[in-house]
């Protein structure tokens, strides 16, 4: 059994759906793991990780719509140290996720057709956000 760890630093421009499928496949194509699991994890509380569909152009919006209806920006919250975006991209994070799990076969990660992996900008303002990846396996 091995092992194999990077981190990934990635830019965003915003509120946002960032696919990373291809940057997460070409390093696991470099730890030469032909089946095993890869582990994600975004190390911040205003962005996730999700796993969605990355072939039609309406799904990333409308994902994004609905988690703006389900916590909305306003001043209901409590929490807004960083302004109105901040307790709803919080929000948002615990909704969609921090970590994923993807397993692995043939050295490549085993999505489904139409499936990519998704960075999800929960803050109105760019920044550049941290993924740690970790595959273990043969």
């Amino acid at each position: 059994m091995r092992q194999h760890q990077t981190r990934f630093t990635i830019p965003t421009h915003g509120k946002g759906l960032v696919e990373i499928t291809r940057e997460v496949a070409d390093w696991l194509d470099q730890t030469d793991i032909e089946t095993g699991l890869v582990t994600l994890l975004c190390r911040h509380t205003s962005a996730s990780l999700l796993i969605n569909e990355n072939a039609a152009s309406a799904v990333p919006r409308d994902t994004l719509r609905w988690l703006e209806r389900i916590a909305p920006e306003g001043p209901h919250y409590e929490h807004d140290d960083e302004g109105p975006d901040d307790m709803p991209a919080h929000l948002r994070s615990v909704l969609t996720g921090a970590s994923l799990s993807v397993p692995v076969g043939e050295g490549r990660l085993l999505l489904g057709t139409w499936q990519g992996i998704f960075l999800a900008e929960h803050r109105a303002r760019p920044h550049r956000r941290e993924i740690v990846a970790h595959v273990i396996g043969d």
